[in-house]
């Protein structure tokens, strides 16, 4: 059953995240946001499903894929509505839910291999896209632009910003202006890098392809062992 779960495994997971981006980085229309719900609801489903993830988090992620598709299309209808922030809202807790799931199925394995590898490296996207959409939920809901004199964000820079925040790389580009972006903004990283030092460093310290594996020497008769 495992095997038949896991199969395309976590890279077919790391393709859907990278396409769902892609597409984030097209969507100017409301109508663009409500494809993208629908792929990243397969990608989270993808993600859920790989990882065994329970029941439980299964049905949650339908309930929010279902609350998300109503918001966006009332947004859709209601033009400039706070629906736009409650869609954005949606979309970070469905990326959120994966990663806990997705770390969960990590930590059983016994090994580490490519898939775990992989693994490691979707759970860290996912949580760096669940940021982005929430700095976009934030800036449709709060009264003032969140980057000051910037103004308000596309999702494409909500995205940009929230990867080198969680990658604390800091180009000083783009600074939100008042809380709770910056509170998200410190919180977000302090995740990433307690994500880096704990389950990506601990993933590559114990990950040995076979091509690097010592090779057990051969005795030669006669010498002693």
């Amino acid at each position: 059953m495992v095997s038949e779960r896991r199969r395309g495994g976590y890279g077919l997971v790391l393709v859907m995240i990278i396409g769902t981006y892609v597409l984030a980085l097209l969507a100017g229309s409301r109508s663009m946001v409500a494809v993208l719900l629908f792929v990243q609801t397969l990608t989270v489903w993808q993600a859920l499903r790989v990882s065994g993830a329970r029941l439980g988090m299964r049905l949650a992620a339908a309930a929010v894929f279902v609350l998300a598709l109503v918001a966006a299309g009332a947004d859709v209808l209601v033009p400039g509505s706070p629906l736009t922030g409650f869609t954005f809202l949606a979309a970070s807790a469905l990326y959120l839910l994966a990663p806990f799931s997705i770390v969960r199925d990590l930590g059983r394995h016994r090994g580490v291999d490519l898939q775990t590898m992989l693994g490691a490296l979707a759970a860290y996207l996912l949580i760096g896209m669940a940021f982005g959409f929430g700095y976009a939920c934030v800036a449709a809901l709060q009264p003032g632009p969140l980057f000051g004199a910037d103004g308000d964000p596309q999702l494409s820079q909500a995205l940009f910003f929230s990867f080198v925040t969680m990658t604390t790389t800091g180009y000083g580009d783009m600074v939100p202006a008042t809380n709770p972006a910056q509170t998200i903004a410190v919180l977000e990283a302090l995740i990433g890098q307690l994500f880096l030092v704990t389950a990506v460093a601990k993933v590559v310290e114990n990950w040995r392809p076979r091509a690097w594996r010592p090779v057990a020497e051969t005795p030669v008769p006669g010498e002693p062992t």
